[in-house]
C-alpha cells in the first residue's frame, strides 16, 4: 500500500514537472501607436505659370479731334496689356455714327458731341433718336471730356484776325475766308451757332465765297494749316496738334459746351476689356495726355 501511494506521489510530480516545462504562447499585443502618416508628395516640378490670357482686339470708334490724344494712350495701353490689340477709327462724329447704324464692328464710341450719341442710345428723346436706334449698352455712357472751340490763324496771322468779335466784322464785309465743318459734323455745328450768336447768314457766306468746308475737324486744320483760308473754327486740341495759333475760344453763352460722350455698344464682343479700356482713359495716366494738349477731363 505505501509503495502505491508512492508511485501515485512521484507521477503526480513529474506530471507537474512537464507542464512547467512546456513552452507558453503569448499573443503580440495589437499596436498601439498610430500609423505613419504618408509622405507628402513630393514636387517635381516649379509651381505652375499662369495661362496667358486670351487675346482681345478692341474696336474704338472716336472723334477725329481725338486721333492724337487716343493713340498715344492706345499705344501705351497695349504695351502694358500685350494680349490687348486696340484698332481706332478716327473720323467725324456723324460719318461715325452712320458706319455703326449699318452694321460696323464696334466696341466703343466716343463721339464729340451729345446728339452723335443721342441718335444710337434708345432712352435719348425720340426727337434726337429718330428712328429710334438701340446701340448704347445700358450703364455704360458717361462724360469723359470737355473741348474748347477755337478760332485758329495760319502763321502770321496775314488777315490780322484776333478775336471772334474781329471775325464777324470782317465776314460781315466779304474781308475774310472762314474755314468750318460740315452741318454733321460737331464742330460744324457749334461754327452753326457762332455764326447765329453774331447774326450771320450762313447761307449768304457760304453764297459769297466766304466760307469752306471740311468733312470732319482734320480737315478744317489743314486748310488753316496751309493758309488756304484766313482762320478756321476747330477744337483748341487740335489747333495744339498741328501747332496753330489760336486768338479765341468761344464761350458757352456762344455756342454751348463741348462735351465728347463715351459708351459701350451693345453689340461688342468684348464688353469687360472695353470697360478696362475706358478705365484706363479715366485714370491719372490717361488724364495727364488729355491735359497735355487741351483737353479737360470730366470723368
Amino acid at each position: 500500500m505505501k509503495k502505491q501511494i508512492a508511485l501515485l506521489t512521484a507521477l503526480c510530480m513529474a506530471l507537474c514537472l512537464l507542464a512547467g516545462c512546456g513552452g507558453t504562447k503569448t499573443e503580440t499585443p495589437a499596436a498601439t501607436t498610430a500609423p505613419a502618416a504618408a509622405a507628402a508628395p513630393v514636387e517635381t516640378a516649379a509651381a505652375e505659370t499662369e495661362a496667358p490670357a486670351e487675346p482681345v482686339e478692341l474696336i474704338v470708334f472716336a472723334a477725329a479731334s481725338m486721333t492724337e490724344t487716343l493713340t498715344t494712350l492706345g499705344d501705351q495701353y497695349m504695351a502694358d496689356h500685350p494680349e490687348v490689340t486696340i484698332v481706332f477709327n478716327f473720323d467725324s462724329s456723324g460719318t461715325l455714327k452712320t458706319q455703326i447704324q449699318e452694321g460696323a464692328d464696334c466696341d466703343i464710341f466716343i463721339s464729340a458731341g451729345q446728339k452723335q450719341m443721342n441718335q444710337l442710345d434708345i432712352t435719348a428723346s425720340s426727337e434726337v433718336n429718330t428712328e429710334g436706334l438701340d446701340f448704347v449698352l445700358e450703364g455704360t455712357r458717361f462724360n469723359i471730356l470737355e473741348n474748347k472751340v477755337a478760332l485758329a490763324v495760319p502763321d502770321g496771322n496775314p488777315a490780322e484776325i484776333n478775336s471772334y468779335d474781329d471775325l464777324a466784322a470782317k465776314l460781315g464785309c466779304g474781308e475774310a475766308m472762314l474755314a468750318m465743318g460740315n452741318s454733321d459734323v460737331p464742330v460744324g455745328q457749334y461754327t452753326q451757332k457762332i455764326l447765329a450768336y453774331y447774326e450771320l447768314s450762313e447761307d449768304d457766306l457760304a453764297a459769297a465765297g466766304s466760307v469752306t468746308y471740311g468733312s470732319n475737324v482734320k480737315e478744317v486744320t489743314t486748310q488753316v494749316s496751309e493758309a488756304a483760308v484766313d482762320c478756321g473754327i476747330i477744337y483748341q486740341t487740335d489747333a495744339f496738334s498741328a501747332g496753330l495759333t489760336v486768338v479765341d475760344t468761344a464761350t458757352a453763352e456762344m455756342c454751348g459746351q463741348v462735351i465728347y460722350p463715351a459708351a459701350i455698344l451693345n453689340v461688342s464682343q468684348n464688353p469687360d476689356a472695353a470697360q478696362a479700356f475706358l478705365g484706363y482713359l479715366t485714370s491719372d495716366a490717361g488724364d495727364a495726355v488729355f491735359e497735355a494738349v487741351g483737353f479737360t477731363p470730366m470723368a
